[in-house]
């Protein structure tokens, strides 16, 4: 079982998408994030993997949810952490990520996505509504 982090990098009413470079779901659109390394806590890995992805500095605001399905990534149960950020900086293309683009909320998803991140993304949508906090099983 491996830990991840996802960030919802948000600004001026859009999301940060990147597209996938990795194997797995290579080209397909996804949040930024990674794995969490032995000896850091989620918030570090969730900073270091927004400088490595996209070069961007971060501020966490909130924990959107915690996802669990042990079906989210096909390589092994993964839970993964949800983070909704604001970042400054230009970002650029870095680590695992072949390109990026930003979003306006509504339109991601008809756009085919990694791993959950659909389901994250209707969460964060229901997030910018009436706040909470949101996991895999979660209606």
């Amino acid at each position: 079982m491996r830990f991840a982090v996802d960030g919802i990098l948000q600004k001026e009413g859009k999301i940060l998408l990147i597209k996938r470079g990795g194997r797995t779901f290579h080209n397909y659109w996804a949040l930024p994030g990674g794995i969490v390394e032995e000896g850091e806590t989620v918030e570090e890995a969730l900073t270091r993997e927004m400088l490595e992805e996209l070069g961007v500095e971060v501020t966490l605001k909130e924990i959107l949810g915690v996802y669990s399905n042990p079906n989210r990534d096909p390589r092994e149960h993964t839970i993964s952490v949800a983070f909704i950020c604001d970042y400054e900086g230009r970002p650029e293309v870095g680590d695992d990520a072949a390109s990026f683009g930003d979003f306006e909320v509504g339109m991601v998803p008809e756009l085919d996505l990694a791993f959950d991140h659909k389901q994250i993304i209707r969460d964060y949508r229901k997030w910018l509504e009436k706040k909470g906090t949101y996991w895999s099983t979660k209606k």
